[in-house]
């Protein structure tokens, strides 16, 4: 065979194991090829696409999705994490920008004082007698002034009128023709260089005043959009942008405080509409800065910064603002509906910003997140406590919703209409309404991840409402470090079994079904990430990714099993110890039948009572476990268990059986025998027969058999036949159900030696496949 052949079949298949494989890498190893600078896209398809089907590029191509989303989400993340360290940075650089800023501006001082000094050595190198002639006519003060000089003297008129009347683009106008008028003098050196240095100096002093001027009128209140504006183009062009920027920032701050306060003040509640309009009020200042600002000093990245720390600075004040009128008290008082309503609206008008490249959500998330927290903290203690007070005063009857208060009654007495409605009882149904409301509140926050502790704070309430199911329970125990508990008392079987019906009914649906608000992405992100794979291959991937939901579902599950083993143990111990606590499950109920006469074959009585309670509980669990049968089936199996599994673990009950003073005798092994057919069988038509129950049963057999051997007597000589054993069991079960009586069954029918008639003592027939006592003989 050419071993070329496999390794060409094998490519394609080894691409999708090593997707696999990557599926399950960090995602920082992932990324690894990507962030090589040597990678090449084209090269990359190549290598991955060469030889491969059309459905293996799907299963790539869905890979590179969920792996650009993962890094997006990675990225997202990232971001918000250090978000604090990027704003302190950026102050820090702003800080720094307008330091070099500063630095240039003097830079540009010093150069104007340079030029104007070599303008004065150009005019000190003049001729000296034009030199001469300019001293006597300086040094003369009746000299007739130059054209310049008169031109100057009136445009210096000019230019206060202007700056009275704060005529601001006429001034700067004037400004620049005076400038460009003192240079031109110069040039033609008609004028003298005191005369050029006294008007550079009036000029730049006029100019100072117009800037002043200007700032002055950018601090009114009263001043429009578009004239604050002109003002910040107006100073920019004087030469004064970062003043400009900074004086535009504070305008817009003191109208949105001046907003603000009037808005305080003429408020009473604050409510929805209040948050609303505040939040109004702060994000169309901040995106009117931002559009002002952008608009001026768009090719200047420094003020970009000095905006952004603004935005944040209002952003915090804001904040405050919400803390202090609504969300504080809404955090104490539990009400976590309005610390919602609050995040939702704010975010909201937060999000239109992000369009502007002002993304200020961050900043809000992490000043209100404590307080959304504290509210989710209070209403889940208001939860726990609401609960603990219904539960002194349910009755624990199930009801349905449509019902109202009314006790329930047959299945017959429901209408029609909510037979297949859930039952709870009066306790189980508020608490079932309050974690609803509650996960209904939660789900709106995604943004601030806040599924993991509501889900962690409703697993905890639930299970302080199961430890007062617990509770409710006759006889439960109370630790000493453990507070006590007032619950009603559960005193029916009906009653505790409600109980379980609340548990179970909660954690298996209820409560599942309201958490899938909060964990919505679970399986559809599980089933995206190949969506082309095989059915096989994908169940097996699934079963290797962890599902939070799942797990949140099995601890709810071991609340109830809490419960489930607590409700076992009370009828158990029912059933084993009378009320003075002597044992009623003992050694002498089969020790002392070898020393009377041949007694009537019939199941213990304790074992009839034992079957009488699992009927009964069968029967109730038919009406309170509608679609929920496993779970019933399973209760009955577990109290089952509990009681046997206590037999074969009484050390005094096996101590007395095999080293007593009264042994464990011929017609005591068949009772125990009987006793032991009579719970398989009866385990086995309820159908809650466990191979666990099965085996132990198994092993306490062959246990008696074994001390009656220790005796010297063959214990196989003495057992009927499982047959008898069987029969026996079948009439009993049948005489307790009211089935059957004793006039029915012919007494010889019930005697082991009329099964054994016939026969040889210590040779029997056990052509049955289930017969035990050849089981244990083989053994």
């Amino acid at each position: 065979m050419d071993s070329k052949t496999p390794i060409h079949i094998s490519h394609s298949s080894s691409l999708g194991n090593s997707l696999e494989f990557e599926q399950h890498l960090p995602l920082k190893d992932r990324l690894k090829s990507f962030k090589s600078t040597h990678f090449e896209p084209d090269e990359f398809v190549t290598a991955k696409c060469h030889a491969m089907t059309e459905k293996e590029v799907k299963n790539l191509c869905s890979y590179l999705l969920e792996l650009k989303r993962a890094s997006a989400e990675e990225m997202r993340k990232s971001v918000y994490a250090n978000y604090s360290a990027f704003i302190r940075t950026s102050k820090e650089i702003t800080d720094l920008e307008g330091q070099l800023l500063s630095m240039r501006n003097l830079l540009s001082t010093q150069a104007a004082l340079v030029h104007g000094l070599s303008e004065g050595v150009l005019v000190d190198s003049m001729s000296a007698s034009q030199d001469d002639y300019d001293d006597e006519d300086t040094s003369d003060e009746n000299r007739p002034l130059s054209e310049t000089e008169k031109w100057f003297a009136e445009f210096l008129d000019t230019l206060e009128v202007l700056l009275a009347e704060r005529r601001v683009n006429e001034a700067m106008a004037a400004l620049d023709e005076g400038e460009r008028t003192v240079y031109k003098a110069v040039d033609k050196r008609t004028i003298t260089r005191a005369a050029f240095l006294s008007f550079q100096t009036t000029i730049n002093g006029q100019r100072q005043r117009l800037v002043d001027q200007i700032a002055e009128t950018m601090l009114q209140p009263s001043i429009g959009a578009d004239e604050l504006r002109s003002a910040v183009v107006a100073l920019k062009k004087l030469g004064d942008g970062s003043r400009a920027h900074t004086l535009l920032l504070r305008s817009h701050c003191q109208k949105l405080q001046s907003n603000m306060k009037n808005l305080n003040s003429s408020t009473t509640s604050y409510g929805g509409a209040y948050i609303t309009t505040l939040s109004q009020i702060l994000f169309r200042f901040i995106a009117q800065a931002a559009s002002d600002s952008l608009a001026v000093f768009s090719e200047d990245h420094a003020y970009t910064s000095e905006l952004v720390t603004w935005a944040v600075k209002q952003t915090e004040a804001y904040a405050l603002l919400l803390k202090r009128h609504v969300l504080a008290s809404a955090a104490a008082a539990g009400s976590l509906s309005v610390a919602a309503e609050c995040v939702h609206i704010c975010l909201g008008h937060c999000s239109l910003l992000e369009a502007r490249g002002l993304c200020l959500s961050p900043v809000l998330l992490r000043l209100f997140r404590p307080f959304v927290e504290q509210a989710l903290s209070c209403n889940l203690r208001r939860i726990e406590q609401s609960s603990c007070a219904l539960a002194v005063a349910d009755d624990w009857f199930l009801l349905h919703p449509t019902i109202g208060t009314r006790p329930l009654g047959s299945a017959s007495s429901l209408p029609s209409l909510s037979a297949n409605q859930p039952k709870l009882s009066s306790s189980a149904y508020r608490f079932n309404a309050m974690v609803q409301e509650l996960l209904e509140d939660v789900a709106p926050l995604e943004t601030l991840q806040l599924d993991g502790p509501a889900l962690e704070g409703v697993l905890q309430v639930f299970n302080s409402y199961v430890n007062l199911l617990i509770h409710a329970l006759p006889g439960a125990v109370e630790s000493e470090e453990e507070v006590p508990i007032i619950v009603s008392m559960a005193e029916t079987e009906a009653q505790q079994m409600a109980l379980l019906a609340n548990a179970s009914l909660l954690a298996d649906e209820l409560l599942p079904r309201a958490a899938m608000k909060l964990l919505p992405f679970q399986q559809g992100q599980t089933n995206r990430s190949m969506p082309e794979m095989t059915p096989r291959r994908s169940s097996d991937k699934q079963s290797r990714v962890p599902d939070p939901g799942r797990e949140w579902k099995r601890r709810l599950q071991r609340s109830v099993e809490q419960l489930r083993d607590s409700f076992c143990r009370l009828h158990a111990l029912d059933l084993i110890f009378t009320e003075d606590g002597d044992t009623r499950l003992n050694a002498q109920m089969y020790t002392c039948m070898d020393e009377s006469v041949e007694p009537e074959w019939f199941p213990s009585p304790i074992l009839q009572e034992l079957f009488a309670k699992l009927t009964r509980m069968a029967n109730i669990a038919t009406d309170m476990f509608v679609g929920r049968e496993r779970f019933a089936t399973i209760l009955l199996m577990r109290l089952t268990e509990t009681v046997i599994l206590w037999l074969s673990e009484d050390q005094n009950f096996w101590a007395e059986i095999e080293e007593g003073p009264r042994p464990l005798g011929p017609l005591g092994l068949q009772q125990f025998y009987l006793d032991m057919q009579f719970v398989l069988l009866f385990a086995s038509q309820g159908r809650y027969l466990s191979r666990h129950l099965h085996q132990v049963i198994k092993n306490i057999i062959a246990r008696a058999i074994e001390a009656v051997h220790a005796t010297g007597i063959d214990p196989y000589s003495v057992l009927p036949e499982d047959d008898w054993f069987a029969e026996v069991a079948q009439i009993a079960i049948k005489m307790l159900i009211g089935k059957a009586s004793f006039s029915n069954v012919e007494e010889d029918g019930l005697s082991p030696t009329y099964s054994m008639s016939g026969k040889s003592p210590s040779i029997h027939s056990h052509g049955s496949e289930t017969n035990l006592a050849h089981h244990y003989r083989e053994q």
